[in-house]
């Protein structure tokens, strides 16, 4: 008996060379270039794979996306249907919610003349073996708004599967990658397409809280339950209850605290301080940390069995340096954000030259998208024209330390030669970088944070720091 195959595109070359190359021995390739045909086609044939470009306007139905809704209430198997998306630039809202639908996979259009018989075979396989376990249903297809994550790289899209499979469930989520690399944006995309969004999703960054007040912050106290503490206060598990709880540099939690942590993921209950009461409390935990963990733990500085608890999945993000594809898009993005502000030169939307985009794609960026949005955002307010060339950025990057100088050892042994005896050369130099920032920046934390290329909460975590060992 054949079997079916929906191809649905606009493109009518590729419609014939993708039947060609995917017609087999008792597959039939059924081909369409409306949404109205592809409907009609699955309310009468079992088709059990559909590959959908998802870009594509269809009628008034809107995108693929969209057509794939209306397939899910007409097709006659739509629960044993697999479905492949093609798309020549997916956005991140895209490939989540084609991974919620239950998407086989997403395919890059200039992917397709190597990778799509493969993964049509794949599939066929996929569906084989779901018969013989009875099938899989695919997932919640519901609509979600789109993210502020930005990428079309390959490593990108895999990481944003990855952010849809995991946003389905409850599961404790473990978010690394160096600093910079965005990974609360990733947290809240975990949020925005979980069953939890409707709930609040409340960011902490551990390492910018004196341990003193963190435990207070997370619980809440009672009245009276230390000095100053004049009312109750309600803790962070208490606010976003049946929502989102983002614990940012977990690896910073001193490990008193840690063990109470423990308990609210294994137990869901906690105590405010200085209180007997045990709440109870329904949050998602999302982690996230730039340090190694696992050596953390063999180190003693983090508990083995929060560490389990925490790293059921593991989104990690790559640095910079290994997914350049994203960066057109990402400089392109933070121009759009920065065109236009008080302060800077020219009017109107900026654009990039492409010398400008060759130099930004040849930096390495260790402070990865942090660095890359401050380097537009100074350039923009430094350029005086309406395109920023090569040398506009080559101006931003003068302000960083030479790579060559750093390797050749010049700046080292400056350092080490002016650092105090029996002080500690690296809190020298940062408390020396700290204090330049807040003079040049008149005091304000945030300007003095974006002069020295760190978040506002990294500022406040080395500050804290250093005060706290004065």
């Amino acid at each position: 008996m054949d079997r079916y195959l929906l191809l649905l595109n606009q493109d009518h070359d590729y419609l014939d060379w993708a039947a060609k190359k995917l017609e087999a021995d008792g597959i039939r390739v059924l081909k369409c270039d409306s949404a109205e045909k592809a409907i009609q086609i699955v309310e009468k044939v079992d088709v059990e794979i559909a590959i959908v470009d998802i870009l594509t306007p269809y009628e008034d139905r809107g995108d693929g996306l969209s057509v794939l809704e209306e397939v899910k209430v007409k097709a006659k198997n739509w629960s044993e249907m697999l479905f492949i998306l093609t798309a020549s630039f997916p956005t991140a809202a895209q490939l989540i919610r084609a991974t919620q639908m239950g998407a086989h996979d997403v395919l890059k259009k200039e992917s397709l003349t190597f990778e799509l018989k493969k993964l049509v075979e794949d599939a066929w396989q996929v569906i084989d073996r779901r018969k013989l376990v009875d099938g899989v249903k695919p997932g919640d297809d519901e609509l979600i708004r789109e993210g502020d994550v930005i990428g079309s790289s390959q490593a990108f899209q895999d990481l944003m599967k990855l952010v849809g499979k995991v946003a389905r469930t409850d599961a404790p989520v473990l978010v690394t990658g160096e600093s910079g690399t965005g990974k609360e944006l990733v947290a809240k995309s975990v949020h925005q397409y979980s069953q939890r969004r409707h709930g609040e999703m409340i960011a902490l960054n551990c390492g910018a809280i004196p341990e003193n007040l963190l435990e207070s912050e997370l619980f809440g106290h009672e009245k009276g339950a230390f000095t100053g503490a004049g009312f109750k206060r309600v803790g962070r598990f208490e606010q976003c209850d049946n929502g989102t709880l983002f614990l940012d540099e977990i690896g910073d939690m001193p490990v008193s605290l840690q063990v109470k942590l423990l308990r609210v993921l294994q137990e869901g209950t906690y105590s405010r301080v200085g209180g007997n009461d045990v709440l109870q409390t329904d949050v998602r935990i999302i982690a996230a940390t730039n340090k190694d963990l696992a050596k953390e733990v063999s180190e003693g500085r983090f508990r083995e069995d929060l560490y389990y608890r925490l790293n059921v999945v593991e989104l990690h993000i790559p640095p910079l340096r290994e997914r350049k594809d994203d960066i057109p898009q990402l400089a392109s993005h933070f121009l759009k954000l920065n065109s236009g502000k008080k302060g800077g030169h020219g009017s109107g939307q900026k654009r990039l030259s492409s010398d400008a985009v060759e130099k930004l794609c040849a930096q390495s960026w260790p402070g990865n998208i942090r660095e890359l949005e401050n380097t537009i955002a100074r350039a923009c307010a430094l350029s005086g024209s309406d395109v920023l060339l090569a040398d506009d950025i080559s101006t931003v990057a003068s302000a960083s330390v030479d790579a060559s100088l750093v390797s050749g050892g010049t700046v080292i042994d400056d350092v080490l030669r002016m650092a105090p005896k029996g002080e500690s050369v690296f809190g020298w130099v940062s408390k020396r970088l700290i204090e330049a920032g807040l003079s040049a920046a008149e005091g304000d934390h945030t300007r003095a944070a974006a002069m020295l290329g760190v978040s506002e909460s990294e500022f406040a975590s080395y500050t804290n720091r250093l005060n706290s060992a004065d």
